[in-house]
């Protein structure tokens, strides 16, 4: 496995490919995925994994009354993300590699951009301890991975195209990792954005899942789902 000043200088290097990238369809799915999960404008985003700050860059423009901290293991990484997103006043770039990190800000969000494949998978759990920590009662994350089946297919075909750490997340080991910190599963949709199959997965937690309010469907709405499923 590789260390951490090894990980440090491949995304300083790294750097490069993203900004010649851009601000590309898989950050702007990540950030549509996000305002689906509920970002507001006065919304508290913690982003780990930030890189150079192109995600960021749509978050910051949509939440001008919310704070928001960015944090990424490279600090050339972090210091092109303090250029391009200097616009918001309340806008925090951060070298951190999440082992410790604390903060007085307690938030509404946490994202997780096509990073958490590359975070050994032993660190996990202290991660996710440490974010709840940091998380509000009702915090939501948001977490954008290769679809593991997809990546084990890079892995065999294209393993040039590889990061450094680059693996195929279990799903049993992430809830593994988030249960016990007071994150539980909302919804895991697979996606498909280059390839004819799904190559990338969004999941969201959510620390509060307790039903506040049931109601029975109106009639209407009941005739029509009966209709059809009779059709299906």
């Amino acid at each position: 496995m590789a260390t951490k000043e090894q990980v440090e200088q491949y995304y300083d290097t790294f750097k490069e490919h993203q900004k010649q990238l851009g601000i590309n369809i898989r950050h702007r799915t990540i950030f549509k995925n996000l305002k689906k999960a509920g970002l507001k404008p006065d919304s508290n985003v913690l982003e780990i994994g930030c890189g150079i700050g192109t995600v960021s860059h749509l978050i910051l423009k949509y939440i001008p009354q919310g704070s928001f901290v960015g944090i990424d293991i490279s600090p050339q990484s972090i210091d092109m993300a303090k250029k391009f997103n200097s616009f918001h006043k309340k806008a925090e770039f951060i070298v951190n590699d999440m082992s410790r990190f604390t903060h007085k800000t307690k938030f509404d969000f946490i994202v997780f951009p096509d990073v958490l494949e590359h975070i050994p998978v032993e660190q996990h759990a202290n991660i996710f301890k440490t974010i709840s920590e940091l998380s509000t009662p009702k915090a939501t994350v948001i977490i954008n991975i290769p679809e593991p089946n997809y990546l084990n297919w890079v892995r065999e075909n294209s393993p040039e195209k590889l990061q450094i750490i680059d693996q195929s997340l279990s799903m049993q080991d992430l809830l593994n990792h988030t249960y016990p910190y007071g994150f539980k599963l909302y919804s895991m949709n697979p996606y498909s954005l280059h390839f004819n199959v799904n190559d990338y997965l969004s999941i969201i937690l959510k620390k509060d899942m307790a039903v506040k309010d049931v109601r029975v469907k109106d009639k209407l709405s009941r005739a029509i789902e009966n209709t059809r499923s009779k059709l299906a």
